[in-house]
């Protein structure tokens, strides 16, 4: 596979549907971080399905190779694409690639992004090689926030695979966080996992000191205890 040329075929066929006027908005919701070429994000992946089914036989390093060229894209449709591409193919990567994604997860850090990395890419990649938990471990206190989200989002799929444990002290070492992300991410997590353990989320909770914002994104989902009057 010749990646400057996948790389210019997806440009063109990105191109082509872009719509300048939509791009002050997509700047101002991403709080003027990123450029985008205007294309919607229903449009950006009907576009770039035949492409990727295109890639589908690539192999590993290939997939690679391209996620970081698409990251390397100012326009932040190709991280999108990225993505997208690397959730496709997650099952199928090796466990020595989680590097490289978390490199991807630290450059260009914005939700959009390392959410999508943190459950569909990460995530998959870790549930197919549990070894990788310990990575998971270290991530969980690491000084870049962002990959503290990837660490405590990586399980929100996981459903009755999740290792509850695990989340519950990811959450409780953040608990102090002031960052928002982080706040929201252990919100997000615990609600998440609450659709199938709603009285170990609810126990958690109760005893742990979390902000106002994760205790209330935690519950918000969760049927309150019976009032011991009724």
């Amino acid at each position: 596979m010749n990646v400057a040329l996948e790389l210019a075929d997806l440009r063109l066929r990105l191109e082509a549907a872009a719509d300048p006027a939509r791009r002050p908005a997509m700047r101002a919701y991403m709080r003027e971080q990123f450029d985008f070429l205007g294309v919607a994000t229903p449009a950006r992946r009907k576009l770039a399905a035949p492409w990727m089914k295109s890639l589908k036989n690539a192999g590993p390093e290939a997939w690679l190779a391209l996620a970081e060229a698409l990251w390397r894209q100012p326009e932040r449709e190709f991280q999108y694409t990225a993505v997208d591409l690397l959730a496709k193919c997650a099952a199928r990567l090796p466990a020595d690639s989680l590097p490289r994604l978390l490199a991807l997860a630290a450059e260009k850090s914005w939700w959009d992004t390392v959410d999508g990395l943190s459950a569909w890419v990460v995530g998959e990649l870790v549930r197919a090689n549990r070894p990788l938990q310990q990575r998971m471990d270290a991530l969980s206190v690491d000084g870049d926030f962002w990959l503290r989200r990837v660490a405590i989002l990586h399980q929100l799929y996981w459903k009755r695979e999740t290792d509850a444990e695990r989340l519950f002290v990811y959450c409780a070492a953040n608990a102090g966080e002031g960052e928002f992300f982080i706040r929201k991410a252990i919100g997000w997590a615990l609600r998440e996992y609450g659709y199938t353990d709603p009285d170990s989320v609810r126990g958690f909770v109760a005893a742990t000191p979390l902000s106002p914002l994760s205790r209330r994104e935690a519950l918000k989902r969760i049927e309150p205890l019976p009032s011991k009057e009724a």
